[in-house]
């Protein structure tokens, strides 16, 4: 350990931790648009610099270890003046349409020039120099003309995913973030896990399915933590509901599992909740409900094709206790007829362990077969 000070602050640090680290750990903001915990720190953004006494100029606190008897000034008026140039310089080259962004609301870019009480530079701005909605990508909207160059989209699809999909292209004012060599995200082998979003500051990468509903605006919508449904590896992540109904997905930091990172169904295939054709109750066929016989069901079937009656095999609505007695009844039924190794059972490998420890139980035991299987076998 060593000893510090930040702000006038005595602080005692841990020897190679960084300065932005360190100042998180005791409460103290320094702003930041490049770095993330998640990544690696790589200083590009240049909003984080504060003052070291005795360095001849000032220091980013994301790439700068500590070191004994060190003294930091986060709020100088040297560094608030070169953060302040910096998010004009980076304003220079944005839309200003934060009035229509979709993440108008959760935009870094913008919370800090909210903060910094940053106006449109006077010399003025670049406009709009790419294409809106450039990639194919189905899930993934680009929009490069809000690019800031922070590279954490980059770094995420490097470091987190392993694809090495994203890059950056050009130099100079021509320098610009881009799939594979210049192709489109797809043909990049891009997986469509949607991690360059989940950690891009501003709207220069957002999600196709909900655009144009203002899933970011914090007064229209609502955020539920929830557990993705579609396989046991358990990801938490958060619903972004608008008035009852799910539009989107956001990743949550404190998921125990996965932390940001989702795959394409977890983060994407969510509108299977409110899909017509999903069933919210149990169905079965009429002739169960009506309790028509085995021998009986040749002669209404016959009685059906010449007449208007409802058919027997007809899928109807019933409730949960319904339906699972006739089931119950039905493999009881089964077994005592047939022998209970004429029934087996499939699970899943997407359930949790412990529903299909529950249904080896209920083969086993309650059946009395070995009869059961699930699709990761293979």
């Amino acid at each position: 350990m060593i000893n510090i000070t930040i702000d006038g602050r005595k602080i005692e640090a841990q020897e190679g931790r960084t300065i932005i680290q360190v100042a998180r750990e005791n409460g103290i903001k320094i702003p930041t648009l490049c770095y993330h915990k998640d990544l690696s720190p790589t200083g590009n953004c240049r909003m984080c610099v504060v003052e070291v006494t005795g360095s001849r100029f000032l220091q980013p606190a994301c790439v700068t270890q500590v070191w004994e008897g060190m003294e930091i000034a986060t709020q100088s008026d040297k560094a608030m003046a070169s953060r302040k140039m910096t998010l004009e310089f980076m304003l220079a080259n944005h839309p200003q349409e934060c009035l229509t962004c979709d993440v108008s609301g959760e935009c870094e870019l913008q919370d800090l020039a909210y903060e910094y009480k940053i106006d449109t530079p006077g010399w003025g701005t670049k406009g709009t120099r790419y294409q809106v909605d450039s990639d194919p990508n189905p899930f993934i909207r680009v929009d490069l003309n809000k690019c800031i160059l922070c590279r954490r989209c980059v770094q995420a699809c490097a470091e987190i995913q392993v694809r090495d999909v994203w890059g950056v292209a050009g130099r100079g004012f021509a320098e610009h973030i881009a799939a594979g060599a210049g192709t489109n995200l797809l043909e990049a082998r891009c997986e469509s896990c949607g991690q360059c979003v989940a950690y891009c500051p501003t709207g220069a990468l957002s999600t196709k399915l909900n655009y144009g509903q203002g899933a970011a605006r914090a007064h229209q919508v609502q955020k539920v933590t929830t557990t993705c449904s579609y396989c046991g590896v358990g990801c938490q992540f958060d619903l972004v509901v608008k008035d009852g109904k799910v539009i989107g997905v956001t990743s949550n930091p404190n998921a125990p599992v996965n932390g940001m990172a989702l795959c394409v169904k977890g983060r994407f295939g969510y509108d299977y909740i409110h899909h017509p054709d999903r069933l919210t109750k149990p169905k079965v066929r009429r002739y169960l409900l009506k309790g028509i016989e085995k021998n009986d069901i040749r002669e209404s079937i016959v009685g059906h094709r010449d007449s208007n009656i409802e058919s027997p095999w007809d899928w109807v609505e019933t409730d949960w206790d319904t339906a699972l007695n006739i089931t119950a009844r039905k493999l009881g039924e089964a077994r005592d007829s047939y022998g209970a190794d004429s029934l087996g059972i499939l699970t899943s490998a997407k359930c949790l362990n412990e529903e299909n420890y529950l249904m080896n139980k209920l083969a086993r035991q309650v059946i009395g077969t070995n009869n059961i299987d699930h699709c990761a076998r293979l």
